[in-house]
């Protein structure tokens, strides 16, 4: 079985480390874990691991944000990847800063990577894990706080919940969506 994981975020020093590029980061810890590279390659910078009996292909897409669903729809034609085993990994302004969710299935919210998405599959059916950012800016500046790197008072929590996405992502691999739903979309 083959699975596509797929962290969002934008190309460029000026962009890493940013909250808008936290799918980048998961994936950037996940491949930490396994010891491997990312290379460039068509649309993405991609990595490959092998996870209970699994082979895994991590992207992260070099069209920029806004084209993210050309990336994904290429690398699932690419890989022959079932949408059912697709995740999406993206940065949330809606959920507490480290809050992980999983979902099915979702409207896009205003996130023009999974707009993007969107449109390239014809549907909203695809799973993805959404990454808390938290809201913490005043009224006009959410492109900035969405684009700014983490406070350092943030880093910590940052740090954990990015280990705990990327275990979620493993965790999505080997026991499936509702599985992984229930073990990792925990009230508080």
């Amino acid at each position: 079985m083959k699975f596509l994981l797929v962290g969002l975020g934008n190309i460029g020093t000026e962009y890493e480390h940013t909250r808008h590029n936290i799918g980048f980061d998961v994936l950037d810890e996940l491949a930490n874990q396994f010891d491997v590279s990312f290379s460039a390659d068509k649309l993405a910078s991609t990595a490959e691991i092998k996870f209970a009996g699994k082979i895994i292909t991590l992207i992260k897409p070099t069209t920029y944000m806004n084209l993210s669903g050309k990336a994904l729809t290429y690398w699932m034609q690419q890989k022959a990847i079932p949408l059912s085993n697709v995740m999406v990994i993206v940065d949330d302004l809606s959920l507490p800063l480290g809050k992980l969710r999983i979902r099915g299935k979702g409207s896009a919210a205003g996130h023009n990577g999974l707009r993007s998405i969107e449109e390239s599959l014809g549907n909203a059916n695809y799973t993805r894990l959404r990454f808390g950012i938290g809201n913490n800016f005043l009224a006009g500046r959410q492109i900035d706080f969405v684009l700014g790197k983490w406070k350092n008072e943030e880093q910590t929590e940052v740090a954990i919940a990015t280990k705990e996405a990327a275990d979620a992502l493993l965790y999505f691999v080997k026991h499936g969506l509702n599985n992984a739903m229930t073990q990792y979309n925990k009230e508080g």
